[in-house]
């Protein structure tokens, strides 16, 4: 399952426990790939990820990477790393990113529209307008070209070949992200807002019962 074993450690490059380097990204995958979402099937119970969504930032012959946006802790940003409450996107609290490393904290951004991270050595592009955000950099600098960040305890892995395996298993649901879905805020049930604009008839699933015995 996701993030239990990190034997593989694809840690991303600006993991703020200074990890190497990331691997290269040579995955003959098609279907996944940095800037997708791994939506949790109607059918994982399992506590850690039931009903979560995961950011891949990673996806490659190493194994693959991703951070939970739909996990709050009750720990606020300011607590651990206060530099960054300012820039940090309501609520700003931590975010449980996966069940591997909770004791560091790595953080994502997103581009204010227009604006390049070309120049920023603290930013390393993802997807779109979602960078990888090196907690060592200078916050106040990079307001000028961040409309905001999350910060994440923690991450979810998957060895050489295990998250396609899941997939196999019918465990995750793939989706293209949204910038606006690393800011989403605790208002909205991001899981059920992320199957309600695939195609038909995937919004479906958004009203499913996360118990059907209950139902």
């Amino acid at each position: 399952m996701a993030g239990g074993d990190d034997s593989e450690d694809p840690t991303p490059e600006f993991y703020s426990e200074g990890a190497p380097d990331a691997a290269r990204d040579t995955s003959s995958s098609r279907r996944v790939r940095p800037g997708t979402l791994l939506l949790a099937s109607t059918d994982l119970l399992e506590p850690t990820f039931a009903r979560t969504v995961i950011y891949v930032m990673e996806h490659n012959d190493a194994g693959s990477l991703g951070v939970v946006l739909n996990r709050m802790s009750q720990t606020a940003v300011h607590n651990l790393l206060p530099q960054w409450s300012d820039l940090a996107a309501t609520p700003r609290a931590l975010y449980v990113g996966g069940p591997v490393k909770q004791d560091a904290a790595l953080c994502l951004g997103v581009m204010k529209l227009g604006a390049d991270a070309t120049g920023y050595d603290a930013l390393r592009p993802i997807d779109g307008r979602v960078v990888l955000v090196d907690l060592d950099g200078d916050p106040e600098e990079l307001s000028e070209v961040l409309e905001g960040v999350r910060v994440f305890a923690g991450y979810s892995g998957w060895g050489i070949g295990q998250l396609d395996g899941e997939l196999e298993q019918d465990s995750w649901m793939l989706a293209s992200a949204l910038a606006r879905d690393l800011l989403a805020p605790t208002t909205t049930d991001l899981w059920a807002g992320v199957l309600r604009r695939q195609p038909w008839p995937t919004p479906l699933l958004a009203s499913h019962p996360i118990d059907v015995s209950r139902n």
